[in-house]
């Protein structure tokens, strides 16, 4: 494993470590929570750390590639690896947004449909001798995955920052806040999931193209 690729495994490691730093509440329990971690206001720490892996992810998806580029490190392996990285990763956090309910089920659902696709198809290819690496469909498609995912984690701040510091006079304010980030996550994430699908359509048919020559 080059350097490049030990920067593609952060990615790897910080999907766990998302999960469990964002399901915390849940896995500690209430009377855990309420004695040692100062209840409600305990999980303020939530914030600054799940931006800090968010941020830590996906600064390495931008660091391997340019490292792998001004090392030469550029392989088969690393076009197979960073793609499967990134799908860990992405999959990991909507699937935590998709639990507490601020991202929809279905669309998360054909992302998850897609990915296993496009692994299929990676295999299929790599049977050619083919190591087909992120075309620009799938890196705007990344994009707007990673627009999709800081729209959810804000809408996430929120709901955390209303249990801790709500008053009568701000309730109003917070409602609208929080309907305008709730609806540009879900309106985002099915933008990515459309562009998924057509990013899809374009590597079967790279595929298929492949297969007649």
């Amino acid at each position: 494993m080059r350097a490049a690729d030990k920067v593609t495994t952060i990615r790897i490691i910080l999907a766990p470590v998302f999960f469990i730093v964002f399901n915390f509440y849940y896995f500690s329990g209430s009377a855990f929570w309420n004695t040692y971690m100062g209840g409600v206001n305990g999980s303020l720490w939530q914030i600054p750390v799940l931006w800090v892996i968010f941020a830590a992810a996906e600064l390495s998806d931008m660091f391997d590639g340019m490292i792998a580029r001004k090392r030469g490190e550029v392989n088969d392996f690393g076009k197979l690896y960073d793609p499967f990285a990134d799908t860990l990763f992405q999959i990991t956090i909507f699937f935590c947004f998709v639990q507490h309910s601020i991202l929809p089920m279905i669309p998360f659902l054909l992302v998850v449909y897609r990915e296993f696709a496009i692994l299929f198809v990676r295999m299929l290819m790599q049977k050619k001798g083919i190591s087909m690496g992120a075309r620009m469909g799938g890196k705007i498609k990344t994009v707007v995955y990673i627009s999709a995912g800081v729209l959810a984690l804000v809408v996430h701040n929120l709901r955390i920052l209303f249990q801790c510091f709500s008053s009568a006079g701000e309730t109003d304010r917070y409602i609208r806040l929080y309907d305008f980030f709730s609806r540009s996550a879900v309106v985002v994430f099915i933008l990515a999931v459309v562009l998924s699908l057509l990013s899809f359509a374009d590597y079967v048919r790279v595929y298929l193209k492949s297969s007649k020559q």
